[in-house]
């Protein structure tokens, strides 16, 4: 598990676990669902389980007081010192309870801890939510880059760290 900082949400706990275990699975196959219904398709940008294993990834999987898998978020190395977030999502019925604020502040911890100095992630234009919540975390936009870097309502976010 890792630890929670005294900003984060009290009743959260992560768990660094494989992209491949079950629990990320689920979360991930939600969040496809999602996509579909803002975009029309799913995000077919190539990855792979193996880049969010560590020392290079991980991916946290968060629990509620109770044990329920709340959300998810991946990193991914992005270049020698930069990390890139995938999968970021929190399921709808934890949502405005700053569990995405959580996961967010845990994944940078976690990314310091592999070595990276800054954070990049791509989200698109019909998530005006997470777009709030990267630039009110300090997140700045960036031109595009990856699969997604033409796409016309994709939107493109950094953070040293």
């Amino acid at each position: 598990m890792t630890a929670l900082r005294p900003d984060q949400s009290p009743d959260l706990a992560f768990v660094e676990v494989s992209a491949e275990d079950p629990r990320s699975i689920q979360l991930m196959t939600e969040v496809q669902a999602v996509y579909v219904g803002l975009y029309g398709s799913a995000d077919d940008s190539p990855m792979a389980a193996h880049e969010f294993d560590p020392p290079t990834g991980t991916f946290l999987v968060a629990l509620d007081a109770n044990g329920q898998t709340v959300g998810c978020i991946g990193v991914r190395r992005h270049e020698e010192s930069v990390g890139e977030i995938k999968r970021m999502y929190v399921r709808s019925a934890h949502r405005r309870r700053g569990y995405a604020r959580a996961l967010l502040l845990a994944a940078e911890d976690r990314t310091r801890e592999l070595g990276y100095t800054t954070l990049v992630l791509e989200t698109g234009a019909p998530h005006p939510e997470a777009i709030a919540l990267y630039e009110g975390h300090g997140y700045r936009p960036i031109p595009g880059f990856g699969y997604y870097e033409s796409a016309p309502r994709s939107r493109f976010f950094r953070r040293e760290l």
